[in-house]
């Protein structure tokens, strides 16, 4: 019996036509870790819906039986670092890694999810298309047009597709620098023909996304995952999943929520709630007393990262009588000055009942999460996390307390994005280390490395695609990547220029022609807004003054 005969499905997938287009749809990672992604769940479900397509799954480790000459080819691409595996997936498939050197015998390589959504530019030349949004109506958008133009040849079927809303096809954009080496001058598609810019597409139903399949070889083994929220009404100024996904979307209880949850109890005992501040529903209270019906008794179950001032002891004994032993929140600060850089609207109090709460319900630990090297702070400010969490410990005396910690990394259509990352984080995480350990809190860092890795990424342009299929032959250490921009030198700019420097607000950005849910006159008036909580800065250090 294979991997996909474990599967319990949660839906039909169709009978393919005759003439069906023969499709892979690819995730860049081992298939447990991929299976457990509810966006590549989802997709591949709708596709394989589909009568008019005929579809394979394609993991790094393991594949079902590949259809032949395939039309399209597509990827879920959730986590930066995986691009490497979708050039080892392309080169497994003898496909050219750049669009410009295929042609009509090779299929349309699309590509969706959160990373290419924020910024598709590092990866836009490895690419055919790009599905800019949400998923629920694009996907098949995408897919009628397709099949409008799909006997025609390789550019027709392009510009066809560009006019489906959503749909970004890079390679009828030219890019233009004021210098190989220099800033962006100009983002323009090639004719009149083609829109200058694509709309995010974004999902404003009730009834958002539950798992389509459940198995033992899920990373978390027989989940079954259903979406309560999507975004975030918090807007955390460097928050991406907050400022791209807006607006705050909520599944209706009854409509949404209740009968999924039933329908997945019906293959597995264990359920995860997901969304960026699942708390915040509207009803969650009902849901919670559904939850805690006595027939749920043998019910696992999990909930995602949850607001500070929302965790109850009602919550806390209902997810400990569930078999969950901790509850994660994102705190990010113990100083009330960046939390209001940041827009984080809570208290060291709030913090500090949170933890009292989880204790009084019968939880075990609780996860708290933070950050250093956010714009404005300052070692007075690191000093008052420290005294925050000894206040936690304090407080919640028995509780097990974890922190973990993060470098600021700038995110696209944020009003962070104009930051650069902190030179003295990695020096700021060492200090908060030595500190907490030796007061007996359980410090989790991030690696300072990745988070420079990720705000390259983050802040990339085209001429970064180079570099990344470099680092694919050094590795992906932080070594490998100063090694690639040394060979490259003079055709792109520098490392610090796209990870530590403070941006112009007046500053072409690579992603300038995708429109997110706010425009940058807005986003602009959020980073003037955390600016004037800050203390007084040289300005040097104010993306609104300098210039570069």
């Amino acid at each position: 019996m294979t991997v996909f005969d474990r599967e319990r499905l949660l839906f039909t997938p169709a009978s393919a036509e005759p003439d069906a287009v023969g499709t892979i749809f690819a995730f860049p990672n081992e298939y447990s870790v991929g299976i457990t992604s509810l966006g590549y769940q989802i997709v591949w479900a709708t596709l394989a819906r589909r009568s008019d397509l005929r579809v394979s799954r394609l993991f790094t480790d393991l594949h079902e039986p590949l259809v032949r000459s395939p039309q399209l080819l597509g990827f879920s691409f959730s986590w930066e670092l995986d691009y490497i595996n979708i050039l080892n997936l392309l080169e497994f498939l003898e496909i050219p890694f750049h669009s410009c050197d295929r042609d009509d015998s090779h299929p349309l390589v699309f590509g969706g999810g959160p990373v290419l959504t924020a910024n598709p530019e590092p990866f836009a030349n490895f690419f055919d298309l790009i599905l800019v949004g949400d998923g629920e109506n694009l996907l098949d958008d995408f897919i009628d047009a397709y099949q409008e133009v799909k006997n025609c040849d390789r550019q027709t079927k392009l510009r066809h597709l560009a006019r489906v809303p959503g749909i970004y096809v890079p390679s009828l954009y030219e890019v233009t620098y004021r210098s190989p080496d220099g800033q962006i001058q100009a983002i323009a598609p090639i004719d009149a023909t083609i829109s200058p810019t694509v709309q995010k597409q974004t999902y404003r139903g009730n009834v958002l996304s539950a798992s389509t399949v459940v198995t033992e070889k899920a990373a978390w083994e027989n989940i079954y995952m259903v979406e309560v929220v999507r975004s975030c009404p918090e807007m955390c100024r460097f928050c991406l999943a907050s400022y791209l996904t807006l607006p705050f979307r909520t599944a209706s209880l009854e409509g949404s929520l209740i009968p999924a949850i039933e329908k997945g109890l019906k293959v597995t005992n264990r359920i995860g709630l997901l969304g960026a501040s699942v708390t915040q529903h509207p009803e969650f209270e009902g849901l919670l007393d559904y939850l805690s019906r006595p027939q749920y008794d043998n019910v696992r179950l999990s909930i995602a990262s949850v607001r500070t001032n929302t965790v109850t002891e009602k919550l806390a004994k209902t997810l400990a009588q569930r078999d969950t032993r901790s509850i994660t929140i994102a705190v990010e600060s113990g100083s009330e000055k960046v939390r209001k850089i940041i827009n984080k609207k809570l208290t060291n109090e709030e913090i500090i009942q949170a933890a009292i709460n989880a204790k009084a319900g019968g939880l075990k630990a609780i996860k708290l999460y933070g950050m250093v090297g956010i714009p404005g702070e300052e070692d007075s400010d690191l000093e008052q996390t420290l005294e925050m969490l000894q206040a936690v410990k304090k407080a919640a005396s028995g509780l097990r307390i974890s922190f973990g910690c993060s470098t600021f990394v700038p995110k696209s259509h944020t009003p962070f994005q104009w930051f650069g990352v902190n030179k003295d984080a990695q020096k700021k995480l060492k200090w908060l280390e030595k500190q907490l350990r030796s007061r007996g809190i359980e410090f989790r860092p991030e690696s300072y490395n990745w988070s420079v890795i990720q705000a390259l990424i983050s802040r990339g342009d085209r001429r970064l695609s180079s570099v990344l299929e470099l680092t694919r032959q050094y590795g992906d250490s932080l070594g490998s990547y100063k090694r690639a921009f040394k060979e490259l030198k003079s055709k792109l700019p520098d490392l610090d220029d796209y990870v530590h420097s403070d941006w112009s607000t007046d500053k072409r950005l690579p992603w300038d022609c995708i429109e997110g849910p706010l425009p940058k006159t807005t986003l602009i008036k959020h980073l003037n807004e955390s600016i004037a909580w800050r203390s007084p800065v040289p300005n040097h250090q104010s993306p609104l003054i300098t210039s570069r």
